[in-house]
């Protein structure tokens, strides 16, 4: 028996690529599940390509999927990897420089054919060169998982799309994951041969680790410290769903979310067909506008009302938002972004709709816009969203984005005890006295919701310009300015009901980096390094975007410079120069791929220095 050594390591970042059909998203989603099982803290980020069936073997086809795991709080998916799992040349060569130096890659030898290598754009095969520089360790995976499964009724074919778990099985053994969960999950998802298959060549990876001189230690990383609870793997897409079903729980009230799919949002409308036994109705129409209008409908009948799109696709709602503006009734209207414009690239994030859904609609038409910061905060956001939407009648925006949508965290699944229950108040007659539906709730402005066909509480609704209280069309100059100067008055009380901005840090000094939705954890990250460099930094994070927390004026004054990442061009740095007259210095990243630490950590120093 080979006896290998045991080395302990406080953090690990691998990555899995290959081609589109290898399994790489199902291989990765499979180890995190497995990682948090074994009680690591974790961050993933799975990179699609942006192509829907890209020629294999081609650069345009690499898939990938990264996960950082470690004995302690962690927030990003790590700037380079310790090992690159790589299935064919294409998916090495898409992914060796995020590798640092002399960290592991695996390659699949069997691959590495003259076809190949030219197909992924190599004029000379390159392992010779990589040897020098990185551990490389060749593995015929192919051929191992074919005698793997030798014997079985399976085809060629279908052996090969088993190769993924043959890889699975290895790392697991390499870094003492446990395999339980996935053994679950292939009995429940596969029968007859292909689940022995699959099963097999898992089990033959873990035991080729365990055999072979190729491995002579194997790694250990112990168990994060974390609040006592119980915790799930959440991606941001699944957060949002389930926030959407929550929100009905908690309001007592049945929801409707209308939608059309679109990458990236989609996996929401999926997720939340799933729940219709908690009487959450979905409804998928045959546009973008029909699914906005639906949602608007059902507003009006008395339902939480919700839409779902990614970037063009939201702003194909545009229209139809800006008549739930003029109508006030309540809403959620969300957005996971992508890259753009147009069609853009639809598997890759971007923070480019700020401006738009501040902005984007008709006229004067202003309407709360929050967004998440991390996958699990998806769940908390969009029940805010609902509770605002509610309380202002009003349509509320949440932007969320590829990033978030697609990547994982550990979530502790709240107590739902603690998340209370608030049931909607619907307007009702008050004993004989005339009740108006336009009349105001003084505090907020907002009108109560009148649900049509409640005897004594008819009213008029339309998109045409109408007078505050008998809802009677009125064109005049004077009614016209009252009612866009009310609608704006009532969304910048929202002000009042948010509370204060958060420095995490020193609340005054020389620098405060903030930022709003997915770049969280690589600020977090960024600041934290700097303040362990003994610097002086500071962060905020923004989840009100409009109208912002009421102490943002006065906190941005009490640094001497103020920096602002987003992967946009500015657009947040811009709201807050305009706002607050001060030069919010902005760091703009438009490639698609979140930010990375080291990224954020240079333009901090580029501006302390500065100071110097």
């Amino acid at each position: 028996m080979i006896t290998k050594s045991i080395l302990k390591l406080d953090d690990v970042a691998i990555r899995f690529a290959g081609d589109s059909g290898d399994g790489m998203q199902l291989t990765g989603t499979k180890f995190t599940d497995e990682t948090a099982l074994a009680g690591n803290d974790l961050s993933t980020y799975p990179d699609f390509p942006a192509e829907i069936r890209a020629p294999a073997g081609t650069m345009a086809g690499v898939s990938g999927y990264q996960i950082h795991f470690a004995s302690r709080d962690i927030h990003t998916p790590a700037d380079r990897v310790d090992l690159l799992v790589a299935f064919n040349p294409a998916a090495l060569r898409a992914n060796v420089e995020d590798v640092r130096s002399q960290g592991m890659i695996i390659i699949n030898s069997d691959a590495f054919t003259k076809k190949s290598l030219t197909r992924a754009g190599y004029s000379e095969d390159p392992r010779v060169d990589l040897a020098t520089r990185y551990n490389l360790v060749e593995i015929p995976l192919t051929t191992l998982n074919r005698e793997a499964l030798h014997g079985l009724a399976l085809t060629q074919r279908e052996m090969d799309r088993c190769k993924n778990f043959f890889a699975l099985g290895l790392l697991c053994w390499l870094y003492g994951r446990p395999m339980d969960a996935t053994e679950r999950w292939l009995s429940g998802k596969f029968k007859g041969d292909v689940f022995e298959g699959n099963l097999r060549t898992l089990n033959a990876g873990h035991a080729f680790g365990e055999t072979t001189e190729l491995f002579p230690t194997h790694y250990t990383i112990p168990s994060a410290k974390i609040e006592a609870g119980t915790y799930r793997n959440i991606t941001g897409n699944i957060a949002l769903a389930w926030g959407i079903v929550a929100a009905g729980e908690q309001m007592n009230n049945p929801v409707f979310l209308g939608a059309y799919p679109i990458t990236p949002a989609s996996e929401v409308l999926h997720e939340v067909a799933r729940h219709r036994h908690f009487g959450v109705k979905t409804f998928q129409a045959e546009d973008e506008i029909a699914a906005a209008s639906a949602t608007i409908g059902a507003a009006f009948a008395g339902q939480l009302a919700v839409t779902i799109s990614s970037g063009p696709g939201f702003i194909l709602k545009q229209e139809a938002i800006g008549l739930g503006v003029m109508v006030e009734l309540p809403l959620v209207a969300i957005n996971v972004q992508r890259a753009g414009p147009a069609t853009g690239s639809p598997t890759k994030t971007e923070q480019g709709d700020l401006l738009a859904s501040i902005f984007g609609r008709h006229s004067q038409s202003p309407v709360p816009v929050l967004a998440p910061s991390t996958p699990g905060d998806c769940f908390h956001t969009v029940i805010e969203a609902f509770k605002m939407a509610v309380e202002f009648m009003t349509p509320v925006i949440v932007l969320s984005d590829g990033y978030l949508a697609n990547s994982a965290e550990p979530w502790k699944i709240p107590d739902v005890e603690s998340l209370g229950r608030e049931p909607v108040v619907f307007a009702t007659q008050d004993g004989d006295s005339k009740f108006k539906p336009y009349s105001r709730v003084p505090e907020t402005l907002a009108r109560p919701w009148a649900i049509p066909g409640t005897p004594g509480l008819e009213h008029r609704i339309g998109g045409l310009t109408k007078e505050d209280v008998t809802g009677n069309i009125v064109y005049g100059a004077e009614n016209h300015q009252h009612m866009v100067d009310l609608r704006a008055e009532k969304i910048a009380r929202i002000a009042n009901s948010i509370p204060p901005a958060e420095v995490e840090g020193p609340d005054t000094g020389k620098l405060l980096v903030i930022g709003w939705g997915g770049t969280r954890g690589a600020i977090m990250a960024a600041v934290e390094e700097c303040t362990e460099n003994g610097q002086e930094v500071s962060q905020v994070h923004l989840r009100h975007l409009n109208p912002f927390p009421g102490n943002i004026g006065e906190l941005l004054g009490r640094f001497e410079s103020v920096l602002c990442p987003e992967l946009n061009e500015g657009q947040l740095a811009m709201l807050l120069r305009a706002r607050y007259l001060i030069d919010v210095q902005s760091f703009s990243k438009i490639s698609g791929q979140p930010f990375k630490v080291g990224e954020i950590v240079d333009q901090i120093q580029k501006i302390l220095n500065s100071k110097d």
